[in-house]
């Protein structure tokens, strides 16, 4: 299948600063793809070109086999839902999604038809008659999806959508996002600096620094398999070692580990779970300690540095400034190249 969005070596600048340095992505008809990525990697400047609103200093953008390059954003088909909503709080709810279409003048029974549909689509079918300041933050965002759902967008970008939303609305958004983009198969890109979301949402995720693509895989390959220090960290391998004379380099000493070190390997990253705690050949002081639930959560400063391990709650709870023994297995590590 050819791609539906095509990035080829795309390259964005503000003024004499390269944001995006010669990007190359394509994105399938009726897949959600998640830019994810720290502040100023670059992330958002994609989006903004893919929606006309940044012309790129060098590459192409071509959508649905055509090029969009030098297109005018309202000739491109390509919905944009911002982070604040941007709703008219003086309009009400038909007539903020209602916007788009009066200008491309569409008018009377159609409509109406049209609206209604958008409306029913996001589950707020009985709330035209409202204003927004009378909807909660969730069903706002709703109202915005439907705004732009009714264009017919070839694609759909999404700029950090649900980060206004407090912890539930977040988890019921994204349900919603999820079934919307699965049963109106609109291809959608996804901005977000929240690895959980993009995990949670995405069928493939582009991990993002420095304005170039770290990593690109399914949700299951980025969590479970990172390329590079950088993506580890990122999706919460909290110790992560380098590799240098055979040894495992941490902040402090350097570590020889039982087992032979894989073939090629720059680094290692164990995430907490993965540390065994009460055995094993190092030692380390906790100097931090909490209970979250079904985990205690312990921090320990050793030789090598600090480890940070989660254990299930049933077990016995161990104070600060007790001295435990640690491993660090390599068959229960992420093997790094970069």
């Amino acid at each position: 299948m050819s791609d539906f969005l095509v990035l080829d070596n795309l390259s964005l600048s503000y003024g004499r600063t390269t944001v995006v340095d010669q990007l190359n992505l394509g994105v399938r008809k009726g897949e959600l793809i998640a830019l994810l990525g720290p502040s100023g990697c670059g992330k958002t400047t994609t989006m903004r070109a893919v929606a006309g609103l940044l012309t790129p200093s060098a590459g192409k953008i071509v959508l649905d086999g055509k090029d969009v390059t030098r297109v005018p954003p309202n000739k491109r088909q390509v919905g944009l839902m911002f982070q604040s909503y941007a709703l008219f709080p003086h309009l009400s709810v038909f007539e903020n999604v209602a916007f788009g279409l009066r200008l491309k003048g569409m008018r009377g029974d159609a409509l109406s038809s049209k609206v209604n549909e958008g409306l029913a689509s996001v589950g707020l079918a009985q709330y035209g008659d409202r204003r927004p300041a009378d909807l909660s933050g969730g069903q706002q965002q709703r109202v915005a999806l439907a705004r732009s759902l009714v264009m017919d967008p070839k694609i759909l970008l999404l700029d950090e959508p649900l980060s206004n939303l407090d912890a539930r609305l977040r988890l019921e958004m994204r349900t919603e996002l999820q079934r919307v983009q699965k049963e109106s198969g609109l291809t959608m890109i996804f901005v977000t600096h929240d690895q959980s979301e993009a995990l949670s949402l995405a069928d493939r995720i582009v991990v993002m620094r420095d304005g170039e693509i770290e990593q690109l895989g399914t949700p299951e390959d980025i969590y479970n398999r990172p390329v590079s220090a950088f993506v580890a960290d990122f999706v919460g391998f909290e110790n992560i070692f380098a590799i240098e004379g055979g040894e495992l380099k941490g902040k402090g000493e350097a570590f020889t580990l039982a087992s032979p070190l894989p073939e090629g390997a720059t680094g290692l990253a164990w995430r907490p779970e993965a540390v065994w705690l009460g055995e094993g050949a190092f030692e380390g002081t906790v100097i931090g300690a909490a209970f979250v639930g079904q985990m205690r959560e312990y921090v320990l400063e050793s030789a090598i540095g600090r480890i940070k391990v989660n254990v299930d709650a049933n077990l016995p709870a161990h104070p600060l400034d007790t001295r435990l023994a640690f491993d660090l297995r390599v068959e229960d590590a992420v093997v790094l190249r970069r």
